[in-house]
């Protein structure tokens, strides 16, 4: 490990040089790609030399033992443990840091979520679970910007898509993926009986524009009549936007700016986005037929997780976490569920279960 670590000093020098190259430093896409390697490089370099030198300091200790005299060999054993466990943490770090990087690690992430089975109840807890997203998104320092929604009666959302931006976003947010079913009394129920509903949350690596090209022969552009909240200049202007790729399908509609030329630029930031979730899932499939969905999260039809507000209970079902704090989770304190999930990926890396 100690040796790959030098060929790893190398490589950093190398970013280090090439990030202050004036070419690069005008190349943002480049910049950006340098600067993610030269923060996971500095990462793993900065442990690695921390593990050299407390193999050094043992080799050390060890070799003064047998010439020592009492008191020094009680001395140098005290050593020998601290930099034996100094090792065994530092060894189990590094392999953490060298496991294979997401690909997707440092990208932004366009979360949608829709209300599934239960009617408007369904709507609702979309909401609830929108409001949790953007209360942990403020809690990690992230910032949320809301692409499109579809209000239901009650105040829930049929549908409502949003960017997450920030450090470390997708490495935390991709587990989100799947279904998350909710046990409590809606506000609809007069017998006081509890119900199940459930909501859907896709979460998909934003693509850059230099990544996903799209052909615009390979579009069909539909414009219409906005509905819903939004005051007469939207309702009254053909400003909505319904972009259909041809080669797949995919379909995405924006209507939330009064600008037609927003709404199309907001739908075609999905459509890639789409496009690039599609390419990776096929990838995938071609490498191994049960990572074709997102990544550590299974199906997407999967229920991943259940919300009980009777019990104040919260049950992840993928690794089998159940925490009774559920209104502080919904209020954004999705850390320890969070932690939990990320600490699985890279247990099932480091046995080769990924």
């Amino acid at each position: 490990m100690l040796e790959r670590i030098a060929g790893l000093e190398d490589e950093l020098r190398d970013v280090e040089i090439r990030l202050g190259d004036p070419a690069v430093q005008r190349d943002q896409n480049q910049l950006a790609d340098l600067g993610r390697r030269f923060k996971q490089l500095d990462g793993i370099v900065r442990c690695g030399r921390r593990l050299r030198a407390a193999t050094d300091d043992l080799e050390v200790a060890r070799s003064m033992l047998s010439e020592a005299t009492q008191s020094e060999r009680d001395e140098l054993r005290t050593e020998i443990d601290d930099y034996t466990a100094a090792i065994e943490q530092e060894t189990d770090q590094l392999k953490v840091l060298m496991l294979p990087p997401d690909p997707n690690d440092g990208r932004n992430v366009i979360l949608e979520i829709r209300g599934a089975a239960g009617g408007e109840e369904a709507n609702l807890f979309a909401r609830d679970l929108f409001e949790m997203f953007e209360a942990f998104a403020k809690r990690q320092r992230w910032r949320m910007e809301v692409l499109s929604s579809s209000p239901s009666d009650l105040g829930g959302f049929s549908e409502i898509s949003a960017v997450l931006s920030g450090d470390s976003v997708w490495s935390r947010m991709k587990h989100e993926g799947g279904t998350h079913r909710v046990q409590r009394v809606p506000v609809t129920e007069s017998q006081g009986r509890v119900h199940t509903s459930s909501a859907t949350v896709t979460v998909l690596p934003e693509a850059d524009e230099v990544e996903i090209a799209i052909d615009d022969r390979d579009l069909r552009v539909d414009t219409y009549r906005s509905s819903g909240p939004g005051g007469q200049s939207v309702n009254t202007m053909d400003s909505a936007v319904r972009i259909t790729h041809l080669p797949t399908g995919i379909v995405v509609a924006m209507q939330d700016e009064k600008s037609q030329l927003k709404n199309k630029a907001k739908a075609l930031r999905v459509l890639r986005s789409r496009l690039l979730a599609a390419e990776q899932e096929k990838a995938a499939a071609e490498q191994a037929e049960l990572r074709r969905d997102q990544v550590g999260a299974g199906d997407r039809s999967e229920k991943i997780r259940t919300y009980n507000f009777k019990e104040n209970r919260l049950s992840d079902h993928r690794i089998g976490l159940t925490i009774y704090k559920l209104d502080r989770v919904l209020a954004g304190e999705l850390d320890e569920v969070s932690d939990a999930l990320v600490a699985d990926e890279r247990s099932r890396q480091l046995e080769g279960d990924l």
